[in-house]
């Protein structure tokens, strides 16, 4: 299926589902979800779904853009969106709108509602987008895996370049700029560079601090290709790793791939999650892990399901989503391994290829 084609029949999708949700129309307005349904790209678009059509609304800085990127009907509009808006609401005769509560501000909302019509609504809808989003297509699939290759290809470019005395800051940087060089628009992130101590915090900003012989370092980097998140995590060693250093990192190597084995169409997230905490558990480390095990991730970084120990959704064939147990102790550093996967009727296909192995520098 062509990209434009795939576009349509999300759209398509969406139309058709509207009657059973007692809507007239969606209005889209959270640029993913836009870039979902239509491939537009630009920071300013709100798009109408009814039954009988779909329609872009964005303004004249797009008016190109639009034509090339979206397969759909476009209304440049040439003051605020709002008003060609509620004048399509107005003209199409809609009463009940859903919209994105949890995307659409305030400001935004009031804006629109005090311009509909008599007896025109705007109806909460939440998730319904995001949730059609958890299976990708084979096309996505494909963007995601590429996005992987160059956020791994970035690492190995990099991580030759690592000395002691370099900067968690200047390591991030590298990192950046390799993947931009590879053919990344972006980090799908800011990039987590943390040495010793400093990599037991688990979402730690760089600093000027510099990498010291003796000690851990986590790198927790991801790229944004063609729209699609990569994510995954590796640790340095500067030096000998002592004993203690060894063990942790097999502990969590160990979950890791547990976790990993438990990935299949059907199983829930709950029980992925629990084989990662099982493992851990037998070396005593299990009160250190302190996060979930992993998330999903395509035009989002984070995107449903999430993979925690509470969580009550069930894998679905298609869902690409990461795996990353860790374990963190004040005083000594924090372990983190973390691959992306998309899960398959009987397991799970591993796209990340970089070895996960202590890499000793």
């Amino acid at each position: 299926m062509a990209r434009g084609s795939e576009f349509d029949a999300r759209r398509a999708a969406v139309a058709s589902g509207l009657a059973a949700r007692k809507l007239d129309a969606l209005l889209v307005s959270f640029s993913a979800n836009l870039r979902y349904l239509t491939g537009f790209t630009g920071s300013n678009g709100n798009l109408l779904v009814t039954a009988g059509q779909a329609v872009l609304f964005t303004d004249p800085r797009y008016q190109i853009q639009a034509g090339q990127e979206v397969s759909c009907p476009v209304k440049i509009a040439k003051g605020p969106l709002v008003l060609d808006i509620a004048a399509a609401i107005a003209r199409l005769r809609l009463r009940r709108i859903g919209y994105e509560p949890a995307r659409m501000t305030c400001d935004w909302f009031d804006s629109l509602n005090a311009r509909l019509p008599w007896k025109a609504s705007l109806q909460p809808v939440s998730g319904w987008i995001e949730e059609l989003r958890t299976i990708k297509s084979a096309q996505e699939r494909e963007l995601i895996r590429r996005s992987v290759e160059t956020n791994s290809r970035a690492f190995e470019q990099t991580v030759v370049r690592v000395r002691a005395g370099m900067k968690e800051q200047d390591l991030a940087a590298e990192l950046e700029y390799r993947m931009r060089r590879l053919g990344a628009e972006k980090p799908a992130f800011d990039t987590i560079v943390a040495a010793g101590r400093r990599s037991a915090l688990p979402h730690a900003q760089p600093t000027q601090a510099r990498l010291r012989p003796g000690g851990l370092v986590v790198v927790d980097m991801g790229a944004i290709q063609d729209g699609y998140c990569s994510d995954m995590t590796r640790m340095l060693f500067l030096g000998a790793p002592a004993a203690r250093v060894k063990r942790t990192y097999r502990a969590v190597l160990e979950a890791q791939l547990a976790a990993i084995d438990a990935v299949r169409a059907g199983v829930t997230t709950a029980h992925v999650d629990r084989q990662a905490r099982r493992v851990l558990k037998t070396y005593g480390l299990e009160r250190a892990f302190v996060h979930s095990t992993g998330h999903g991730l395509g035009l989002e970084i984070h995107e449903p399901p999430r993979i925690g120990k509470r969580d009550k959704g069930r894998l679905q064939a298609g869902m690409a989503v990461t795996i990353e147990p860790g374990v963190y102790l004040e005083g000594f550093g924090g372990i983190r391994i973390e691959d992306t996967v998309v899960v398959t009727a009987s397991g799970c296909e591993i796209l990340t290829p970089t070895n996960k192995e202590l890499r000793v520098v």
